[in-house]
């Protein structure tokens, strides 16, 4: 097995099942959104499931955890995120089930073949790249900013490696909710369920988790609001199912 810490690297606890990944500090690191999307997205035995944007490789390491069975592959532009990421598969022993491919969202022909998902996941770049300053080369900007792709390129992928009646799961920002309906829309991935996530009941959303279906029907349901943290800063009941913590 290869060394599994580089310089400046930590192994952290994901708190599920023994599960662990290895991050940077100095890098983007991984957030509360990584983890609500693992536990909202759904996979079925024998399922194909394509995180795109998968960093580190958070999403499906806690999926494969929720639901063995399925194989996962993770697509990560940036070469020291992917290779995090491989090393975080091997540390879990997940390498039968894991593979991490270093691939662009907008070559989404050199993924995999069209069609070939059964699940797609995704937690993309939330701002736009004149929304703030950022450098385009640094790799903080490049996760959360629209820097090496738009929400059109994240969308186009999915479309493209989902099967019809596939099932699409994205967290993105409720202030870009208009726009990524009337994308998913456009790219023929049907919004079916929706999720507003609020820090605490007496605050707006920062999170939406959203499902969509390949060639769906029309019929959006809007799921009941979920919530981090109680009214004595404590994770809520259903935060801390998510984590193993009940």
């Amino acid at each position: 097995m290869p060394e599994v810490l580089l310089e400046g690297e930590r192994i952290d606890d994901l708190q599920r099942d023994g599960r662990k990944i290895i991050q940077h500090p100095g890098r983007f690191c991984f957030g509360m959104d990584a983890v609500l999307l693992s536990a909202y997205a759904k996979a079925s035995a024998g399922d194909c499931v394509i995180d795109l944007c998968t960093g580190t490789g958070v999403i499906p390491i806690l999926m494969e955890s929720r639901y063995p069975g399925s194989t996962y592959l993770g697509v990560e532009l940036q070469p020291e995120s992917a290779d995090m990421a491989r090393r975080s598969v091997i540390l879990n022993g997940c390498e039968d089930a894991i593979r991490i491919l270093r691939g662009d969202v907008r070559e989404y022909k050199e993924i995999a073949r069209a069609g070939s998902a059964d699940v797609v996941t995704v937690n993309p770049p939330y701002a736009k790249v004149q929304s703030g300053k950022q450098n385009a080369a640094d790799a903080y900007s490049i996760a959360r900013h629209e820097v090496c792709c738009t929400l059109s390129d994240v969308l186009r992928c999915a479309a493209y490696l989902l099967r019809s009646g596939g099932r699409f799961y994205m967290v993105h920002r409720p202030e870009r909710l208009a726009e990524i309906l009337s994308e998913m829309h456009a790219f023929r991935i049907e919004p079916k369920r929706m999720t507003l996530v609020y820090p605490r009941r007496d605050r707006e959303p920062n999170i939406v988790l959203i499902e969509g279906l390949r060639d769906g029907a029309q019929g959006l349901r809007i799921a009941r609001p979920f919530y981090i943290y109680d009214e004595k800063g404590q994770y809520t009941e259903e935060v801390r199912l998510i984590y193993d913590q009940n």
